[in-house]
C-alpha cells in the first residue's frame, strides 16, 4: 500500500496491474478487486509469497534511515479448518502489518520526491492513530460512537484487525539513541494506545452450505433405496461376492467400534441403511 492511498498487489512489478481498488457490499464487509490470492499448502510456499511481496516494496534512502520502507505492506492468511463428516467450518483471518517509516521531517530536512512520500506516510499513520485513539476511547467507557475508518484506505483494510472479532498484538521498534529520543517516545506511545484496545472475540464458526447440500443429497439416495426395497423394486441379485462380503465387514466392524450414537451405516445396493 503506498503513502499515497493506493493499493497495490506486490507480486507483480507492472504498474498497470497492480492498481487494486476497494468495494464494500451490502453488510459493510470489505471486498478487493485485482488483488490475486494464492493457495499455499506449505509453511514454505506461504513464507515464499511473504518474500516476493516484500521484495517488490517500494524503499528509499533517508537521512536517518539508509533502507527506509516508503509503503506499508500488508501480508493476509486466511485459514480454514474442518473435522471430517462435519458441517460446520472454522474460519480465521491473521494480517501481517509492516508500517512504513515516520520520519519528522523539519528534523531530516528532506525535500523532493522522499519530502512529499513523508508527508503522505506521516498523514496515514495520523489517520491509524485516529482510529486507534477512538477504539481505546470507547474501551474506557468514553463517549465515541464513531470510529474513523473510512479516513483513509488503510484503516478500511484493517477495520477487522483492529475493532473487529480480533486479537491485535504491535511490535515497535524504537531507537536508544539520544538524538532520535523524540521518536521512539511517539512510538511508544502508540504502542501504548494500542494494547488499550481490549475487543470481545469469539470463534468464527459458520456452516459450510456445501457440505449440508452433498449430506442432503446422499440422504435422498438413501431414502430412495429404501423406498425401492420397500416397495420391491429393487433388482433380484445373486450371492454376495468375496469383495462384496470383506466390504461390508469392514464397515460392519467400523459402525459396532463407532462411539457417536447417532452414526449410520450405508451398506449400498437393495440394502437397507442401518441406523444407530
Amino acid at each position: 500500500m503506498l503513502p499515497t492511498g493506493v493499493i497495490r498487489d506486490c507480486r507483480f512489478v507492472h504498474p498497470q496491474v497492480l492498481q487494486v481498488y476497494i468495494q464494500e457490499d451490502e453488510d459493510q464487509n470489505i471486498n478487493f478487486k485485482n488483488l490475486s490470492i494464492h493457495r499455499a499448502a506449505t509453511e514454505e510456499e506461504a513464507l515464499n509469497l511473504l518474500f516476493l511481496g516484500d521484495t517488490n516494496r517500494t524503499v528509499s534512502e533517508t537521512p536517518m534511515n539508509q533502507a527506509s520502507t516508503r509503503s506499508h505492506c500488508i501480508f493476509t492468511i486466511l485459514l480454514e479448518a474442518r473435522r471430517a463428516g462435519s458441517d460446520k467450518v472454522r474460519r480465521s483471518k491473521l494480517n501481517l502489518v509492516d508500517l512504513a517509516g515516520s520520519e519528522r521531517v523539519a528534523k531530516t530536512g528532506v525535500d523532493g520526491t522522499i519530502l512529499k512520500e513523508a508527508k503522505y506516510i506521516n498523514l496515514s499513520l495520523h489517520y491509524l492513530e485516529q482510529v486507534i485513539v477512538a477504539l481505546q476511547e470507547r474501551n474506557m467507557g468514553l463517549s465515541r460512537g464513531h470510529v474513523p475508518y473510512r479516513n483513509s484506505l488503510m484503516t478500511m483494510v484493517l477495520r477487522d484487525s483492529l475493532g473487529g472479532n480480533c486479537k491485535t498484538v504491535m511490535v515497535a521498534t524504537a531507537s536508544g539513541e539520544g538524538q532520535n529520543m523524540e521518536e521512539s517516545i511517539s512510538t511508544c506511545r502508540f504502542a501504548q494506545r494500542v494494547a488499550m484496545i481490549r475487543n470481545q472475540v469469539s470463534v468464527n464458526e459458520q456452516v459450510d452450505p456445501a457440505a449440508i447440500i452433498r449430506r442432503l443429497k446422499q440422504e435422498v439416495r438413501d431414502l430412495k433405496e429404501e423406498l425401492r426395497l420397500v416397495r420391491g423394486d429393487a433388482p433380484e441379485r445373486g450371492p454376495l461376492t468375496t469383495n462384496e462380503l470383506d466390504r461390508l465387514t469392514k464397515q460392519l466392524l467400523a459402525y459396532v467400534d463407532e462411539p457417536d450414537q447417532t452414526a449410520s451405516i450405508n451398506l449400498g445396493g437393495d440394502m437397507m441403511v442401518i441406523r444407530a
